[in-house]
């Protein structure tokens, strides 16, 4: 999830609620202009609800057309629900549903208004929880942490995390890895706040965080080849970027896509095993899959 302006002083939350099939394109959607978006399973109906923040009235004609494209793409409509969200509430009920996260054997993401000793035996990372976004709550960046764990004996020397949103990811391989990690996104706000969360880490001369729309920038290509790759963002634009990433691995590279629904996973993993990616393994995380590949 994206971060809430923290200027913002009157916010309201859109919602929308789909089937599973729908549930990428109108994450999308609402994304367009809401600065944080979330999703919940309904166990009974099985359909998804799909929330996001945003400033009152802010990018209503954006949203309105960001949701036609979504209805056109899935044939599926879905009316739009509004309501009134007060700042302070907001903020204290993030605070209350963000605790201290342990994630796999090593991993612990705090938040700073977390009191009392750090974890023994685990490295910590701390978030803003008024940020309310990649804090380690959501199954696809659990797995993502797991999955670091299970490579970190190959010792990667050059890292880059893809769509870095808090930045949580890159910080957690810089901390295991002792490694620079370079680290981009196609959000200002993120960039901004992954930046702000590597210098409360002491992590700022380990990251480096562009703003940069997928493998666009000379940079990436500048740097390249990686030995680990981080890409957790969703299924499509993953399958869209399957051949720069493959070109911009090293061989015997690692990469850990996420963002990913077990229904997308066949998907993802075909675009990628033709261009000479093997799957080492799965790591599942509640309805969540993510993957790790290698390069031959």
């Amino acid at each position: 999830m994206r971060p809430v302006p923290r200027h913002a002083t009157a916010l309201e939350t859109v919602a929308v609620t789909v089937p599973e099939a729908a549930l990428e394109a109108y994450e999308a959607a609402l994304g367009t202009v809401c600065g944080t978006v979330g999703f919940f399973l309904d166990e009974d109906t099985r359909t998804w609800r799909v929330e996001g923040v945003k400033g009152q009235g802010e990018g209503d004609a954006d949203l309105a057309s960001a949701l036609a494209v979504a209805q056109a793409i899935t044939g599926v409509a879905a009316p739009l629900e509004r309501s009134e969200t007060f700042v302070d509430g907001w903020l204290a009920r993030t605070k209350e549903a963000f605790p201290e996260q342990l994630v796999g054997r090593r991993i612990a993401v705090r938040g700073t208004h977390v009191q009392g000793p750090l974890v023994p035996g685990r490295i910590t990372i701390l978030l803003d929880a008024g940020i309310a976004f990649g804090s380690g709550e959501h199954g696809s960046t659990r797995g993502c942490l797991r999955a670091l764990e299970r490579v970190l004996y190959r010792r990667p020397r050059t890292v880059l995390d893809l769509g870095t949103g808090s930045g949580i990811l890159a910080m957690a391989a810089a901390k295991l890895l002792l490694r620079k990690v370079l680290a981009t996104d196609i959000d200002p706000w993120s960039v901004r706040v992954a930046a702000e969360n590597a210098a409360l880490n002491g992590l700022s001369n380990l990251t480096r965080f562009l703003r940069v729309d997928g493998w666009s920038a000379p940079v990436l290509r500048r740097h390249a080849p990686y030995d680990l790759v981080f890409a957790n963002i969703l299924a499509r634009p993953l399958t869209l970027m399957a051949r720069d990433l493959a070109t911009h691995v090293a061989p015997g590279g690692t990469v850990i896509l996420a963002g990913l629904l077990e229904t997308q996973v066949a998907m993802v993993l075909s675009a990628h095993r033709r261009l000479g990616l093997c799957l080492e393994g799965k790591v599942r995380e509640e309805r969540w899959t993510t993957l790790i590949v290698r390069k031959r």
